[in-house]
């Protein structure tokens, strides 16, 4: 094997600047080609941060039994979601995977065994988001599931073995909803129930007050959040982030705003 090959594989990207952690509320899949406030944010704290070498996105569409890292060159867009017109399907987002990248973080992680995964590609979650901070496609995507048998501890806890690719040039990217209920949506006229405003308002001041505890303990915080987080796998992302925060790290919130009753699109940037 040649040294230079040997030296890809052992040192990876090597040791930069450590790299910001993003917490994202994608919401709507049509965000991936309408031009909205939420887009305009995107693509703003994409150019305000240093261009990564690569992502590592935490989506709450990607759940499986286990933990997997997508290792594929080639990842394909994944179109998972129904009833949206044609011109949202013919979206491709043609960015490179890292087979290299997976690996590290296969090795990376103790707390339990990860997979390599060669057939997911990349997911709504991802790519919508992906797509309008770094629109040419240029910057290799990796995927980390969500493993849907284990509680919010433990996916905190799994979250802080990545910090380590921080200081690769790696953005994490959690990639969900602090406020999530469909089942809920307002379609009338767009009013804001009070408590998606309570819950949206809640998490942000304990994370604004490092109280992470009470936040993975979020089913404790009342009924406004057993609201907002009907299932697991939309909040669980904001976790992995907040799981990386470190001393330095400054808290700062973008895409501030509840919508259509039951669906926060407030995200969250750490350094």
């Amino acid at each position: 094997m040649k040294l230079n090959a040997l030296n890809k594989m052992t040192e990876h990207f090597g040791n930069t600047e450590t790299m910001p952690v993003l917490f994202v509320g994608h919401g709507n899949p049509m965000n991936a080609i309408e031009e909205n406030e939420f887009t305009q944010g995107w693509y703003n704290t994409g150019k305000s941060i240093t261009k990564p070498n690569a992502i590592l996105c935490i989506s709450a569409h990607w759940e499986t039994p286990g933990t997997f890292v997508t290792a594929m060159d080639k990842p394909k867009t994944i179109h998972d979601f129904g009833g949206f017109p044609q011109q949202l399907f013919d979206v491709q987002y043609p960015a490179p995977g890292d087979m290299e990248l997976a690996k590290e973080t296969k090795e990376g992680i103790h707390q339990t065994p990860v997979g390599l995964n060669y057939d997911w590609g990349l997911d709504h979650g991802c790519w919508v988001v992906i797509s309008r901070m770094y629109p040419k496609a240029d910057i290799p995507v990796i995927q980390l599931s969500l493993d849907y048998n284990k509680p919010a501890q433990w996916h905190f806890e799994l979250a802080k073995e990545l910090a380590f690719l921080r200081k690769k040039g790696v953005l994490i990217v959690g990639s969900g909803n602090i406020v999530h209920n469909l089942g809920m949506i307002n379609w009338k006229d767009d009013k804001n129930y009070d408590w998606a405003i309570e819950a949206n308002d809640t998490v942000k001041k304990l994370i604004t007050a490092n109280d992470f505890d009470s936040l993975v303990k979020y089913d404790s915080l009342g009924k406004s959040l057993q609201l907002a987080v009907p299932t697991p796998e939309h909040y669980l992302p904001l976790l992995y982030t907040l799981a990386l925060k470190n001393d330095q790290d400054k808290v700062s919130f973008f895409n501030d705003k509840t919508i259509m009753g039951s669906l926060s699109m407030t995200s969250v940037r750490l350094g």
